[in-house]
């Protein structure tokens, strides 16, 4: 059994701050789902001036999250991206609460990944009738109410981690084989936090 692999965990303030910019942020989300892009393929995606996407992807790669693709340019002045690594990062809030620059840029990171991912949820929703019987049945939005500890609410994020890892190296199999038919990027959103009604 390959050893589990744990995304990077950010402790660094001026490394988090380089997701504070929403657009950074979604560059990454795109680059991390194509695996390989050119900053003029992704200022299609987003709509911004190649120039200003390359400006980010560079400071991206200044603080270690992309990095240059190599073998991808056919002619030596188009420049190919892609994520560092493929198990992406995370941060504790706990790591920066110790002074107000890093608890608003732990806020502002966290708000901007909510951002993302409420957008990215909302354009499924627009687009669903597009998607079909078979991939909006296989859809979910599920909600639970849980009473736990910290302890046990720690452990089920461990238990979730792994099951969506598991699926994520099933699916990364069938595409180095071929098996790609009916094949499409899934995004899975969970959340577990405290809450008092």
């Amino acid at each position: 059994m390959r050893p589990k692999r744990e995304p990077e965990q950010i402790t660094d303030l001026s490394r988090l701050k380089a997701f504070t910019s929403p657009l950074r942020m979604q560059l990454y989300r795109l680059l991390f789902a194509a695996g390989t892009a050119t900053a003029s393929q992704l200022a299609e995606q987003v709509d911004q001036a190649p120039s200003l996407v390359s400006y980010h992807l560079r400071k991206l790669a200044e603080h270690g999250f992309v990095s240059e693709a190599s073998g991808r340019s056919t002619d030596g002045r188009e420049r190919w991206w892609q994520v560092a690594s493929e198990e992406g990062w995370g941060f504790r809030h706990s790591d920066f609460a110790g002074t107000p620059e890093g608890a608003a840029a732990a806020g502002a990171v966290t708000r901007g990944i909510l951002d993302n991912r409420t957008a990215q949820y909302r354009a499924y929703l627009d687009q669903k009738a597009a998607w079909g019987k078979a991939w909006t049945d296989a859809a979910f939005s599920s909600e639970w109410m849980l009473d736990l500890t910290p302890a046990e609410l720690a452990e089920m994020s461990d238990e979730l981690e792994a099951l969506t890892r598991r699926w994520r190296e099933r699916g990364k199999a069938a595409k180095a084989v071929g098996d790609t038919e009916d094949r499409e990027h899934v995004s899975v959103h969970l959340y577990g936090f405290p809450f008092r009604p």
